[in-house]
């Protein structure tokens, strides 16, 4: 199979870094932590001029109608910025969800305002027990049972939960199921949560990718100013494996993450399985990589003073959020043990033995 970006895949994503590397720097996100909502409105609006959130908004709702192999470089350049803003829970998780109703009236309303930039979702999901960003979000799409709910916000009750990430702002959500609120049930309701669940990780995954990539560089460019006896430590060849080790890791990790996206973008049968493995080699990677910047910043990693703990923090709320690493290991270890009860997602056939 021939799979290569195009150029203009790779020029969105050179524009999103840039711009990032101007508009989310460290300074920008500590100052948001003193912040009541942790988000900029203004940052916000500028995503949506470039058209983050319209890439998957279909074009008959105002937006690009691309799919998800075009939004994964963009939300890896999301998480090397560390982006604090809710990207992966509005434009990588409640426009499809919300496109792929049966019943179109929601995405009529709905999708044209976050295409620019209006509107903000979040997506509640039984497998994380908090909603990311519900106290910003105009509409929350909560899970009940096999039932998706379409609740505004000022019809839930939010309780806010600590978060060792100080960018993530987690809530609790009290809110009453009707009629009125649910837009879809049955299969209907599980085939729309399964996909959801599926473009969280990835979005989780893709982020990690470029956490781990600023964890590296930062280490390295650390390794270069820091000297012991008389010479950088990044000479030293402990150092240099250490590093090394993790750039494997995000390398192995890339390609998995990437053929994630077109599973997703094209809802293979192997979505599941492309999904766990590239969520599972991702964090890998980034968790890898935080401790591995750290030993090599030594003492001053650990000061609130130092940088490196924006992306250390986020690499480690990241790794259990849409689904743990012993979850997704699980749904791995069914497709080879438990063969004849796996979803067809899975796509793994037990041939009859032969008579």
């Amino acid at each position: 199979m021939y799979f290569q970006f195009t150029e203009d895949q790779r020029g969105f994503q050179d524009s999103v870094r840039k711009f990032l590397a101007n508009e989310c720097t460290p300074v920008h996100i500590r100052a948001s932590w003193t912040t009541e909502t942790g988000r900029s409105p203004e940052l916000w609006s500028k995503l949506a001029e470039m058209g983050l959130f319209s890439l998957l908004v279909p074009e008959e709702h105002g937006g690009l109608g691309s799919s998800e192999v075009d939004l994964v470089l963009l939300l890896e350049e999301t998480g090397r910025a560390a982006l604090p803003e809710p990207v992966v829970e509005t434009a990588a998780i409640g426009v499809p969800l919300i496109a792929g109703l049966q019943r179109k009236a929601l995405a009529e309303a709905w999708l044209p305002k976050v295409a620019g930039g209006e509107a903000i979702l979040t997506v509640g999901h039984e497998v994380n027990p908090f909603v990311t960003d519900a106290h910003v979000a105009d509409l929350l799409l909560l899970q009940r049972g096999n039932e998706i709910h379409a609740v505004p916000r000022d019809q839930v009750t939010l309780e806010h939960q600590p978060c060792n990430d100080p960018s993530r702002r987690l809530y609790r959500v009290e809110w009453t199921p009707s009629a009125a609120t649910r837009v879809a049930r049955g299969e209907e309701g599980r085939s729309l949560l399964a996909a959801a669940l599926d473009r969280g990780a990835l979005a989780c995954a893709a982020q990690q990718l470029g956490i781990a990539q600023q964890m590296v560089d930062m280490a390295g460019r650390y390794a270069c100013e820091r000297e012991q006896f008389g010479k950088p430590i990044g000479s030293f060849q402990a150092i240099k494996h250490m590093l090394a080790n993790v750039v494997v890791r995000i390398e192995f990790a890339r390609t998995m993450v990437y053929r994630a996206a077109f599973s997703v973008a094209e809802n293979a049968v192997t979505r599941a399985v492309d999904v766990s493995q590239a969520k599972l080699a991702a964090c890998e990677a980034a968790v890898s990589g935080a401790k591995t910047a750290l030993q090599v910043h030594g003492a001053i990693g650990y000061t609130w003073e130092q940088d490196l703990q924006i992306w250390m923090k986020r690499a480690w709320a990241l790794d259990i959020a849409w689904g743990t690493g012993a979850w997704h290991r699980a749904r791995l270890a069914a497709t080879v043990l438990d063969g004849d009860v796996l979803p067809e997602t899975f796509s793994v056939r037990r041939e009859a033995s032969p008579a």
